[in-house]
This record gives C-alpha cells, structure tokens and sequence, in this order.
C-alpha cells in the first residue's frame, strides 16, 4: 500500500467510526423519548362526541 492509500484508509475508518457513534446516540434519544411516553399505562382514547339530535346516516 502507498502511503496515501494508508490515509484515505484511515480517514474512511475514522468516518465510519463517527457516523457510528451519531447512529448509536440517536437510537438511545429516541429509546429513551418512547420509553418516557409509553410508560406502560393505557390512557383511555377520548371518542368523538356523538351528535345529539341526528338519525344516524344509514344507506
């Protein structure tokens, strides 16, 4: 290997390594955002409110 192959190998590795680590920090931020809001209750949805008043719109 020539020595300028050398550093374009280094500087690949050293790319990678930092993409890596971007890649890893982002899947801990958003581990921890899901485990944050889904902390294991079951809010009960609200239903949209039933018109009062109305027939049902039937075929």
């Amino acid at each position: 290997m020539s020595k300028s192959n050398k550093s374009l190998t280094g500087v690949a590795i050293a790319t990678g390594a930092a993409i890596g680590s971007a890649a890893i920090a982002a899947a801990l931020l958003y581990a921890g955002k899901r485990r944050k809001s889904g902390d294991g209750e079951a809010e009960p949805k609200q239903l949209p409110p039933i018109p009062s008043g109305e027939d049902p719109q039937t075929d």
